[in-house]
């Protein structure tokens, strides 16, 4: 599995985002919240978020006010009011970029943990979110009133818990995290009964939707290294002529479009975000020389790899 992508930790969303009204838990859990003016004055959140990322951990992002879109491997949702998404590890994230009128009208509520706090938790966010996730044509929850009222209660009660001079705050925040997850697994299993996809998506679409996710999943961890549909079709016990098939008509791009789109999103990464040399990214993406690598970054960005850097 390629490692190349630069992960942003909690300790450097922290340290990037300065003043940003968040509550935190050393370097386990955030809990914070970007509204109207202030939003204005301070959007370290979402400036990080507008370059692509890759966090190891789980983002819940709560939009009580305002409408923005965000990418999520490459597949871009609207994010519309009231309505509730979550990021597991692995997900490659980026926010479209907002105007200064739009960040005024925000209210955004979100929740950054990782992945070590959630497993010592013993709870499956995977099967409750990412499974369900996938079924839905659009995966940003759109909650009624009771559910909102239900989630602005606990994120009430988390703000008075990390605030408290409690000792055992981390402990409370996960017997929390834990019964919140029984409320979002129902919101989740409710999206799915009323989603007309799930409803009208025949048993032969349903597996080439499948087929599709598993390969987007398997694109995103291995497209620094693996470039060619024979490696996905072989992962998938699948020929390659069937894979790009399948992929084609799943998602109107070609199954090397898809994974020359993560080259680029992880070059724009490693650009923006490490300190690594030009040279080092060439070799961690595996072009065989520098001259390839800044073809095929011009040729997908209308720039070289140096003008992206430095914001030209």
């Amino acid at each position: 599995m390629q490692e190349s992508l630069q992960n942003i930790s909690i300790e450097k969303i922290l340290r990037l985002t300065g003043n940003l009204d968040s509550y935190s838990l050393g370097n386990d859990f955030i809990l914070g919240e970007a509204e109207g003016s202030y939003a204005l004055s301070n959007n370290r959140l979402l400036e990080i978020l507008h370059y692509p990322i890759r966090f190891d951990g789980y983002i819940l992002f709560f939009l009580k006010q305002g409408h923005f879109k965000i990418d999520v491997n490459l597949n871009t949702y609207k994010v519309q009011e009231r309505s509730l998404l979550v990021s597991v590890p692995g997900n490659i994230i980026r926010v479209d970029s907002l105007t200064d009128e739009r960040i005024a009208d925000t209210q955004l509520v979100f929740v950054v943990m990782s992945k070590e706090f959630i497993s010592g938790l013993h709870l499956d966010f995977n099967k409750v979110f990412q499974e369900s996730l996938n079924l839905l044509e659009n995966p940003c929850i759109v909650l009624n009133d009771e559910q909102l009222d239900l989630a602005e209660s606990y994120f009430l009660l988390a703000k008075k818990v990390i605030r408290s001079s409690l000792t055992n705050k981390k402990q409370i925040i996960g017997e929390l995290l834990s019964s919140l997850s029984y409320l979002a697994e129902d919101i989740w299993k409710g999206q799915l009964l009323t989603s007309s996809k799930a409803d009208t998506k025949t048993p032969g679409s349903a597996r080439a939707s499948l087929t599709f996710e598993r390969f987007i999943k398997l694109v995103t961890d291995y497209h620094s290294t693996e470039r060619g549909m024979q490696f996905y079709a072989d992962k998938l016990c699948l020929t390659p002529k069937y894979l790009s098939k399948i992929v084609r008509e799943a998602s109107g791009r070609s199954g090397p479009e898809w994974i020359d789109a993560f080259v680029i999103l992880e070059a724009k990464n490693l650009l923006r975000y490490s300190g690594d040399s030009i040279k080092d990214i060439v070799y961690k993406l595996h072009f065989p020389s520098a001259s390839v690598f800044n073809k095929f970054f011009r040729s997908h960005t209308g720039m070289s790899p140096s003008e992206y850097r430095h914001g030209k």
